[in-house]
């Protein structure tokens, strides 16, 4: 099958929209499709954009930069990506995560649109109605399914077309073989080390990990992520001799952090910010880091938040807590700093759950399934 896969955000970059797509187009690539990605110029400097996010495969990367007139940026360049997608060898399907350009070429090929908000602004929400009325959608893969049910409740009309498919399918992962290097993390050799890998926007959890690490002493809090910005924030506000912040790295060099940690913390609010600070993606984030966090087998901590109890389950593959509740944040770190044997087990379950369930190559099948063209995993090969 060809896919051309139109993405509204840049490659590369420091934000998860972009890991998100490299990851799902590089499982298209090892399911034997020929994958063509279109995405906005990049925000990092890298000699070598596959590189940097650890691809397997090294499929085309076209960059279409935004339009320079006032408020019709993304309409100029969606018509641009139209104009490149239907240049070439016309695809089998038009897949993707930008409105805009799925809706200028939704004309060319079948589409599958995959989202992962609610749209607030009203510009982008008139253009995703269009787009969700356009007879050439065919499918809508929603990352959880309180998002369905949230779409299923604004779109009643889009709900009740019989021609289009809605398919849940949350974030993901790849296996992670054992072993491999290990970071070489400051802080004291005997110290609990405690990880969190990802931004620092409000509502991620920062305020938590920071009074944790003056409740826990003894344990040495390890933050991996976060723009420049946001760090000076942070590094300004926990100045405690346990907490060290590693900033951004690439990608495809974290694996030896994840290995490194002890315990793993996704302590997201009642309320999460999405890419650049702003918004709420609470009641429907399915956070890749928690998926990363179980293929290397880490013991997880999470907010116990109904988006999340989709995938996690207290006491069988991580310690749930109340989001804001940092007493009972302590109790579960220091629960599992006492008891290695916990944390072992709780790690092999997560494990073992994202590789038969949570994998981007089972994604793709998944979002792809029973469209014109596409072969089942055996036929196509799976890796």
């Amino acid at each position: 099958m060809r896919i051309a896969y139109l993405h509204g955000g840049s490659v590369p970059s420091v934000y998860a929209n972009g890991v998100h797509v490299m990851r799902m187009c590089d499982a298209f690539a090892d399911a034997g499709h020929h994958i063509e990605l279109y995405a906005v110029p990049g925000t990092v400097r890298t000699g070598d954009l596959h590189a940097y996010y650890g691809t397997r495969n090294r499929f085309p990367v076209h960059t279409v930069p935004l339009g320079t007139a006032p408020g019709l940026g993304p309409l100029v360049r969606a018509r641009r990506v139209r104009d490149g997608v239907r240049r070439g060898t016309v695809p089998d399907v038009v897949y993707g995560r930008d409105p805009h350009a799925l809706l200028a070429a939704a004309g060319t090929a079948p589409v599958v649109y995959e989202t992962h908000l609610l749209w607030t602004d009203r510009v982008v929400r008139g253009v995703e109605r269009l787009l969700l009325r356009h007879r050439g959608l065919r499918r809508i893969v929603f990352v959880s399914q309180a998002l369905a049910d949230d779409y299923r409740a604004a779109f009643p009309r889009l709900a009740a077309r019989r021609d289009v498919d809605w398919v849940t399918a949350s974030d993901c992962a790849d296996p992670v073989a054992a072993g491999g290097p290990v970071a070489a993390l400051p802080g004291r050799p005997g110290a609990l080390k405690v990880g969190y890998v990802g931004h620092l926007y409000p509502g991620r959890g920062t305020d938590v990990i920071r009074e944790l690490a003056r409740l826990l002493p003894a344990a040495d809090f390890h933050l991996v992520g976060g723009t420049p910005e946001d760090l000076a924030h942070w590094q300004d506000r926990c100045r405690g001799e346990n907490v060290f912040f590693h900033g951004h790295r690439p990608p495809s060099s974290l694996h030896p952090y994840y290995r490194a940690f002890d315990v793993v913390l996704a302590p997201y609010q009642r309320k999460v910010a999405c890419a650049g600070g702003i918004g709420d993606i609470s009641r429907w984030v399915s956070p890749m880091k928690l998926f990363e966090y179980m293929a290397h087998g880490r013991a997880i901590v999470a907010s116990d938040l109904p988006v999340l109890r989709e995938v996690l389950t207290d006491g069988e593959n991580c310690l749930l807590c109340p989001p804001g509740d940092v007493a009972a944040w302590a109790e579960a770190v220091g629960r599992l700093s006492a008891d290695p044997a916990l944390r072992r087990a709780l790690g092999e379950t997560a494990r073992r759950e994202l590789t038969t369930r949570y994998t981007w190559r089972a994604r793709a099948d998944r979002v792809l399934a029973g469209l014109p063209g596409h072969a089942p995993a055996a036929a196509a090969g799976r890796p």
